[in-house]
């Protein structure tokens, strides 16, 4: 089992890996499909057992970490890897493969790919569900129906992220860095139980967004089955955080039309050659947030208005840092 840590920042699996889960605005569910909006810093990760008098007893049996969210607050993860020794990573929504849509095994697929890399795979912003376009995450109560989760099994009884993280096999790549990294002093805390499923929040499908999930360039015998970590993320709303934490949750990011009326970037990545991983036919039918709400006859809850977002404010990347001024993402 590889090590499991977080700084409250981020979660780090292992010595190379880590992973931040982006604050970030919601983008408009109105057929069109968006650039990359912005990273607007990281949400804050609590571990469990901090708040073990205050969280409900199963969370304490199998311990875990949970990040604070809004209902129909969008978020992103962005992924930290070594460029000379990559890891994959499988990620479920719920118990539901967010590249596959597939239920949620631990182990990684043979007869399609279920995971990602990293690097190349710079980050995840919603379920696979289009030919060179996501389906941006977004915080919903369990419950409802809402959830990737719910909607493909019919259920919604784990929400939350978890996340697996494998090694590559021994002699796959150099075991050192071509130079000294720097020495890494919040290791020290071990997650080797999945936990339990009692996260108020799951994910659900919004809008429409530009992004490649990059196919496997190493092959799956590349990795060790029997070498990896792996992290369990319950989401809570704002209310059953005060109550746990006694803190406030972090304020609602901007919407997107004010964003993008005074100015600020968008993002772009340079990708092109790195393929794109065929759309998983389960996560096609998924209904967004707005698709849903016309379904059960309630009234649009947010902005879904086409916005024109002018080229000029909209910057291409060749690395993976995407955020503006002021975040911490």
């Amino acid at each position: 089992m590889l090590e499991v840590s977080t700084d409250g920042h981020s979660i780090r699996i292992g010595d190379r890996f880590s992973v931040s889960f982006q604050r970030t605005l919601r983008i408009p569910d109105d057929g069109n499909t968006y650039p990359l909006p912005p990273g607007l810093g990281s949400f804050p990760i609590f571990h469990v057992a901090d708040y073990k008098d205050r969280v409900p007893a199963p969370w304490v049996k199998r311990g875990g970490l949970f990040i604070p969210m809004y209902q129909r607050e969008a978020l992103w993860l962005n992924f930290n890897a070594a460029y000379w020794k990559p890891n994959a990573v499988k990620i479920a929504i719920g118990k539901i493969n967010a590249i596959s849509g597939r239920e949620w095994d631990q182990t990684l697929g043979n007869t399609e790919e279920d995971y990602i890399v990293c690097p190349d795979q710079p980050w995840l912003d919603g379920i696979n569900a289009g030919e060179g376009y996501i389906k941006q995450f977004v915080a919903m109560p369990l419950g409802m129906g809402y959830t990737v989760e719910g909607q493909i099994t019919g259920e919604e009884t784990f929400g939350g992220i978890q996340m697996i993280v494998f090694e590559p096999k021994p002699g796959k790549f150099p075991d050192e860095p071509p130079e000294e990294p720097e020495q890494d002093t919040e290791m020290g805390m071990v997650f080797d139980e999945l936990a339990a499923p009692c996260s108020s929040m799951g994910l659900a499908a919004g809008g429409k967004m530009k992004q490649e999930i990059y196919p496997d360039p190493h092959g799956i015998d590349t990795w060790d089955p029997d070498n990896y970590g792996r992290v369990y993320v319950h989401i809570v709303n704002s209310m059953d955080f005060r109550e746990i934490t006694g803190l406030e949750p972090p304020p609602t990011p901007v919407s997107a039309r004010t964003y993008t009326e005074h100015g600020y970037p968008w993002f772009d990545l340079y990708d092109e050659g790195k393929g794109d991983l065929k759309a998983s036919k389960k996560l096609k039918k998924v209904k967004s947030v707005k698709e849903m709400d016309q379904q059960k006859g309630f009234e649009p809850q947010q902005d879904d208005n086409p916005i024109e977002i002018p080229t000029d404010t909209i910057e291409k990347l060749g690395g993976s840092r995407r955020k503006v001024e002021g975040g911490d993402g």
